[in-house]
């Protein structure tokens, strides 16, 4: 067995292992880092930017948002079933964290909505490709090299598999390297930021009964199965609830132009197997809402549906609503991924010439169907009595050929399961901190509840830049105390 000794062993490279090498160095602390990958950036690689509250880039873009402000927001959203305190202290180190990335040679483009009705609070990185997905590894690469620069000891390709308790505190991490060796490293702390359980389907199931690729199309970042979890909890943490970060998936779409998606997502027609409207589309922006409704409904899907004078609108006068991801209204290449789709054999989208062969290739119940996009049509020349949609979103469903998506239940990974307080200590089943044990990043972000707080975007790598420096100010401080 190979042996070490360091200060404190952070078990995961992702955005909160990053941040609290970067935090826990600068604090004068000797560290250690297990990555199991063969590189560093974990979820950061594939996302864009945190959130932060009241930063100068909102003031230097008159962004009307503040602590308090969305803290209620928050709070309100949650119906105060999360921890307060832990959520107030994220938000009101969120500027100052900005300030800190920026320090550490980070760069930003300035604050963004992510869908209309969000608020600018997702600090989008600067990247050499404009804004865009994977924008945030150039996060983890300054993050990365400042670390090295602090003289922090990366040991890729080597998984953290047990923490060592003696006597009821953390004196060490047991690993294995990539030659299938067994590395013990002593400390006096070890911070678990292993970026949760996204694609570990056995526990996905098991914690909240969906099954991956079935009814679930969530992102699975290889390798992150929950050690971090069972670690914390065989170390005696209190086990919350795992759950999915929800953010709707349409199926079928990754392989076609992105007007298609970019169309489909606008609030159109919304309806379940049984042919029936199940809510007002307009709200279809807020993936988290749009998957809990999908969540809902008979084998947890629903269908966008439109036609071809709809189509030709948005064609001709741009889309009603754009996103950060999808953020570009000239869809005028629809009819070019709708021929692409029917070469391809595409499962996910539907094309008939009348809505009782749509309803029949889509599964959906004919009579029904027939019956909802009459009044449908009707509500169109009047108002929605059924879901009081803006009347600027209702139009009819008159001109063949009529088009239809799969929507499904997605998500961005899983997030809770270790119960921590404000200082991102890991508490046991007495609410009692677990001496020299932390956790930040997904594996404790149990601030969310049942549904992702979407109108605040950039909450989930927020929360890991966040508790990441949080956990290392904690930790720090607690090793600093042991020489005193």
């Amino acid at each position: 067995m190979k042996k070490a000794e360091t200060d404190i062993v952070i078990c995961g490279s992702g955005p909160s292992g990053l941040t609290a090498a970067v935090q826990a160095a600068e604090n004068g602390a000797k560290v250690v880092v297990l990555e199991k990958a063969q590189a560093v950036g974990g979820a950061s690689n594939m996302g864009m930017g945190p959130l932060g509250i009241g930063t100068r880039f909102q003031k230097q873009q008159m962004i009307d948002i503040t602590v308090e402000k969305a803290f209620n927001m928050f709070m309100e959203y949650t119906h105060y079933n999360v921890d307060a305190r832990l959520v107030k202290r994220y938000f009101e180190q969120s500027a100052e964290t900005i300030e800190w990335l920026e320090s550490n040679g980070v760069e930003f483009e300035g604050a963004f909505r992510y869908f209309p009705r969000s608020e600018a609070t997702w600090h989008i990185v600067k990247s050499d490709q404009g804004i865009g997905p994977r924008a945030a590894s150039f996060m983890a690469k300054a993050l990365y090299e400042k670390a090295q620069e602090q003289s922090v000891q990366f040991m890729l390709q080597t998984t953290a598999k047990k923490i060592i308790m003696e006597t009821g505190r953390v004196t060490g991490v047991i690993a294995v390297d990539a030659s299938g060796d067994e590395v013990q490293i002593a400390c006096k702390a070890a911070i678990i930021c292993n970026g949760g359980a996204g694609s570990n389907k056995e526990l996905i199931k098991a914690e909240t009964g969906l099954e991956h690729g079935e009814n679930l199309f969530s992102f699975a970042v290889p390798g992150l199965v929950g050690d971090g979890l069972r670690m914390a909890w065989e170390a005696g943490a209190d086990k919350l609830p795992v759950r999915i970060e929800m953010a709707a998936a349409m199926e079928g779409m990754d392989d076609l132009p992105q007007s298609v998606s970019v169309i489909m997502h606008q609030p159109n027609l919304l309806v379940n197997k049984q042919g029936k409207r199940v809510m007002n589309e307009d709200h279809m922006q807020n993936s988290t809402f749009l998957s809990n409704v999908a969540a809902h409904q008979q084998d947890k899907i629903v269908f966008s549906i439109l036609d071809t004078s709809i189509v030709k609108y948005y064609i001709r006068r741009g889309v009603d609503h754009v996103s950060l991801v999808r953020n570009n209204p000239d869809v005028s290449d629809f009819n070019d991924g709708v021929r692409i789709a029917v070469e391809n054999g595409n499962k996910g989208l539907f094309i008939a010439d009348s809505i009782e062969d749509l309803a029949e290739k889509a599964g959906i119940n004919k009579e029904r169907l027939v019956k909802t996009v009459e009044d449908y049509n009707d509500f169109c020349d009047s108002t929605d009595e059924e879901f009081f949609k803006d009347k600027r979103y209702m139009r009819p469903l008159i001109k063949a050929p009529y088009y239809c998506v799969k929507i499904r239940p997605g998500g961005y990974g899983t997030v809770g399961g270790i119960r921590i307080n404000e200082n991102c200590e890991a508490l046991n089943k007495d609410f009692e901190p677990i001496t020299g044990l932390y956790a930040a990043g997904a594996d404790a972000c149990n601030i969310y509840d049942d549904s992702y707080m979407f109108l605040l975007p950039g909450n989930s790598m927020g929360f890991a830049v966040n508790t990441g420096r949080i956990a290392a100010i904690s930790a720090s401080n607690f090793v600093e105390s042991l020489s005193e």
